[in-house]
């Protein structure tokens, strides 16, 4: 017998037959032999309709009342998949964030966990019940209720599995992690296991599931992941410590992502502090820059791109431009329509001649690269938008990533 935390999704939860389906498959793992505790998140796209709802009433919209809003979704969900819960001879008890002992600092829509203090739950579970946990929420040390943002119900699940010493399973929509975009790519395959490095590098090329702070969270605390289908129930994709072995594929994945866009800042001086006063200046707008690249310096002046979140273009356009004028720099210009395209695999630290399979798949396809990023696990190339897709079925074929 163990402890598995289950967390299902908005689309698991999305309508009364979904949560009657949900609560058997819960039922039947508590047959298996195994303590169950659930973390839900709000039903289908609930949380999207209380957003559209706040911007309706409210210009302001202050972060404490939209926590108290957003919140709700969840603490709905919990309260439901326990009445299904009970309809199966299962005793179910509900908690809020704040009743399983999730403490967080004062930041509202983005709350980060300081502490878990699941005593309430633990107890639930010693006595032979299912707690039902609503996702994504805690209480501030302010003794606010707070939101942990977006993908906030993958960290609520993998914290509980770590306060009280069990596996996670994150039900989803997808049966697993797959090597690219099967919507993209038909032939991609699922993988049975992926190692926390390659998941976090392909959650930072913009592959959606799960949540990058939970596999952070996961990494950090040794939480070992299953990434499951909550409509098919069968096996998914293991996210562990455990490296790959030395025959395993060089490149594990190929993530494509179009959320982002370009900015260039050309005639920068180059002089110390420059790019400091640059990036400072956006990090303090909380504008996460990913890429960066500056040229080599000629006369004196060079330039600087990178890019941002398609969302932040014009705020950042307005903040670069601002700061050109301080600098000197002679101009800005941007390109919404890009795309970020990156190959993901531990093998690559060993293999050399990746970088130039890559380049040359992309050229022999007339795919033009315009900046280029790598770590030791990852290279990413950015490209026009229109040719994202193309790039990642072409790369994913050259790496033999294709299904059989």
């Amino acid at each position: 017998m163990g402890l598995v935390v289950q967390k299902f999704g908005g689309t698991s939860v999305a309508d009364p037959e979904r949560i009657r389906e949900v609560a058997d498959h819960v039922a039947r793992t508590r047959r298996r032999g195994d303590d169950v505790v659930v973390v839900v998140s709000a039903m289908g796209k609930e949380t999207d309709e209380l957003l559209h709802l706040a911007a309706q009433v409210s210009k302001t919209r202050p972060g404490r009342e939209m926590d108290m809003l957003i919140t709700a979704g969840e603490r709905k969900a919990t309260a439901l998949l326990c009445m299904a819960l009970h309809d199966l001879g299962i005793h179910a008890d509900s908690f809020t964030g704040s009743q399983a002992g999730f403490l967080t600092d004062t930041n509202h829509m983005n709350a980060k966990i300081l502490e878990v203090r699941a005593d309430r739950v633990r107890a639930a579970v010693e006595a032979g019940h299912v707690p039902v946990v609503g996702g994504a929420q805690g209480v501030s040390t302010a003794h606010d209720v707070t939101f942990l943002g977006r993908g906030g119900s993958d960290t609520t699940a993998v914290a509980l599995a770590e306060a009280l010493g069990g596996v996670c399973e994150l039900y989803t929509d997808v049966s697993g992690v797959f090597t690219t975009d099967p919507r993209v790519v038909p032939v991609a395959r699922r993988m049975a296991q992926i190692s926390f490095d390659e998941m976090l590098e392909m959650c930072a090329a913009g592959c959606p599931k799960p949540a990058m702070r939970a596999v952070e969270f996961a990494r950090t605390h040794g939480v070992k992941l299953h990434v499951r289908s909550a409509f098919t129930w069968e096996p998914g994709t293991w996210i562990t410590d455990e490296e790959p072995d030395m025959e395993d594929a060089i490149v594990s994945g190929v993530v494509g992502d179009d959320s982002e866009a370009k900015v260039t800042i050309t005639g920068v001086p180059d002089r110390p502090g420059v790019s400091a006063a640059l990036f400072r200046a956006l990090a303090d707008a909380d504008v996460n820059v990913d890429m960066i690249v500056q040229n080599v310096s000629e006369a004196g002046i060079t330039d600087i791109s990178f890019t941002v979140p398609a969302d932040n273009l014009g705020e950042s356009v307005a903040i670069v431009e601002r700061v050109a004028g301080e600098i000197g720099a002679k101009g800005v210009t941007s390109d919404a329509s890009i795309a970020k395209v990156s190959l993901v695999g531990a093998g690559m630290k060993t293999n050399p001649g990746v970088a130039a399979t890559v380049f040359e798949t992309l050229a022999t396809n007339g795919i033009n690269i315009e900046m280029i990023s790598t770590s030791a696990i990852r290279i990413s190339c950015v490209v026009a938008g229109e040719a994202c897709d193309q790039a990642v079925a072409v790369l994913h074929r050259a790496f033999g990533l294709d299904a059989a």
